[in-house]
């Protein structure tokens, strides 16, 4: 499964079924849909209103960008039965989330390096995410749906051994926000039916990560709807669902991750050590 070979199924969401990306060519950023190899150039603002120019571009003649520009990335801790089971954690009775620096953004086919200031264990996390597509506060899960804008391939990059190097503070934010540590992408996949999605990872050709979306704790509409009594979610906003059973560390001297989902595609990113 490549980043341009996959359609998404029918629009079960009230969006059409399309596929939006974000690019870059000749100096000057762009979006629009994905079909086959082809880019139908639109304008506008992608979470409403857009309409298509009439331009095309082959996928071939640009540079992708990560599909949103979030003001915020929420990540979800113990979100999946399987692994909360392996751990031998308890379900927990409300989502468990961080938030990652929008610093740390980075697109399909980007290489991350090493942090210079961190020699320890860094993982992959094959992930949904939740692309937020209007602006919400305190919505029902019931409104949550029209709040969805799509849903996208994560890899939640972390640095391990930071998390709790320090016994006095657990340091979750800083081990995933590295520069670099926050990919996702390639698009954006309106119109899916999340709940029949598959994670699959693969750490340079071997699969690493196959686990089912049925299986989170919390499913991707009560997520938006509890994070929105929190703090109110913004269009472009990123809520990353949590990983299951198969992370592991990356190791030297470098390797290839790929995070792929049906409907949206691969997610492709490689790791300098």
């Amino acid at each position: 499964m490549s980043s341009t070979d996959v359609r998404p199924a029918a629009g079960t969401d009230g969006r059409p079924a399309a596929r939006w990306l974000r690019f870059t060519r000749g100096g000057r950023d762009g979006f629009g849909t994905l079909t086959d190899r082809t880019i139908t150039v639109h304008a506008g603002c992608m979470f409403s209103g857009s309409v298509p120019t009439g331009d095309t571009l082959d996928l071939a003649e640009v540079t992708l960008l990560a599909p949103v520009t979030p003001s915020k990335i929420i990540a979800l801790w113990n979100n999946f039965h399987a692994l909360a089971a392996k751990l031998a954690v308890p379900v927990p009775p409300e989502p468990l989330y961080l938030m990652k620096a929008p610093s740390s953004i980075t697109a399909h086919g980007a290489t991350v390096s090493r942090p210079a200031s961190y020699g320890g264990r860094v993982v992959y996390e094959g992930e949904l995410g939740i692309v937020i597509g209007r602006a919400c506060s305190a919505v029902s899960p019931a409104e949550a749906g029209a709040c969805i804008f799509g849903y996208t391939c994560v890899n939640d990059f972390t640095a391990l051994d930071l998390i709790n190097a320090d016994p006095t503070f657990s340091q979750w934010v800083r081990a995933k926000s590295f520069d670099g540590f926050g990919p996702f992408g390639p698009v954006v996949a309106t119109g899916l039916a999340p709940e029949g999605l598959t994670v699959r990872t693969l750490l340079d050709g071997e699969e690493r990560q196959n686990y089912p979306v049925a299986d989170m704790i919390f499913k991707p509409h009560e997520l938006v709807s509890r994070i929105s009594h929190d703090m109110t979610l913004l269009p472009g906003d990123l809520i990353c669902c949590g990983t299951s059973l198969g992370v592991g560390t990356i190791k030297p001297p470098s390797s290839t991750i790929e995070v792929s989902i049906e409907g949206i595609g691969t997610l492709t990113n490689g790791f300098l050590q």
